[in-house]
């Protein structure tokens, strides 16, 4: 059967293969060439060397964008996996509707991140009415704006992977631990936490990564109001390469920037989670 397998593979991943280099590999190496050009089409570029990183890093928008987008990554994913853990706890109780209510908890995120954006302008915008301001009055406001915006996307989801992961905890483990005078925190902290670090590290991942590329939550909601102070990453990129005629080049090298900072911080995230889970 192994022999079989061997002379088949690549008749069976040929396809996969074929369709990943047409669809990601050629236009992500691309790409990485056309941040070192100047061009309007991918016919006309113009090798101009560094200078379009060196526009991106001195470009004031681009630097207050990744400020912006850093500290709504760090708050987003605390306040995310913080209230999904809360509620992966509470709905793991076997108390009445608890289906009901995982159910509920996880259908914002089957909504569309645009649609979404756009019925948060409407609520918050109401909210903020009575106080006679909007969320593009000022850049604070749209900032906590999107963190309700993500957290109430998110915690469903999150909470789905946590209650996974709480289930696959040995019921043994548990009253072993209750035997010996644990108390409840002393059980989430010694038993549950460490358990559940598989789900934590997938958990953080996702939430890490959607923070720092959410681009239509962002574009709906606020769209970088007032004057681009709540622009994010993704959206400065989108404004750099549509918005200004001639830095289609300085775009792309802002492209190639985000995917190397995603990259680096999702690395180093991950690999710090998963030498938790060793330990444990």
């Amino acid at each position: 059967m192994e022999r079989l397998i061997k002379r088949h593979v690549l008749f069976f991943t040929l396809p996969t293969l074929l369709a990943f280099t047409i669809a990601f590999v050629v236009p992500f190496v691309l790409g990485i060439y056309l941040s070192f050009t100047s061009f309007t089409t991918v016919n006309d570029a113009t090798w101009v060397g560094v200078s379009n990183y060196v526009k991106a890093f001195s470009n004031t928008d681009f630097q207050n964008a990744l400020w912006f987008t850093g500290k709504f990554t760090v708050v987003s994913v605390v306040t995310v996996n913080v209230l999904a853990f809360l509620l992966a706890l509470l709905l793991t109780r076997g108390k009445r509707g608890t289906y009901f209510f995982r159910t509920a908890f996880f259908m914002p995120n089957l909504i569309g991140g645009i649609v979404l954006g756009y019925i948060w302008q409407l609520i918050l915008n109401g909210i903020l009415y009575n106080f006679e301001v909007t969320l593009t009055f000022k850049a604070t406001y749209g900032f906590w704006g999107l963190v309700v915006l993500m957290s109430w996307q998110m915690i469903g989801y999150m909470m789905v992977i946590y209650i996974a992961g709480i289930q696959g905890i040995p019921k043994d483990m548990l009253e072993v631990a209750k035997i010996e005078g644990a108390g409840r925190l002393d059980v989430m902290r010694y038993v549950t936490i460490p358990m559940i670090m598989p789900a934590i590290t997938i958990c953080l991942f996702l939430t890490m990564a959607n923070s720092l590329k959410l681009f239509d939550q962002n574009l709906a909601l606020t769209a970088g109001a007032p004057s681009k102070q709540s622009t994010m990453l993704a959206l400065d990129i989108y404004n750099t390469f549509y918005g200004t005629p001639g830095w289609e080049g300085v775009g792309q090298a802002k492209a190639v920037i985000f995917f190397v900072l995603v990259a680096i911080i999702s690395m180093i995230q991950v690999s710090i989670t998963r030498r938790r889970e060793i330990e444990h």
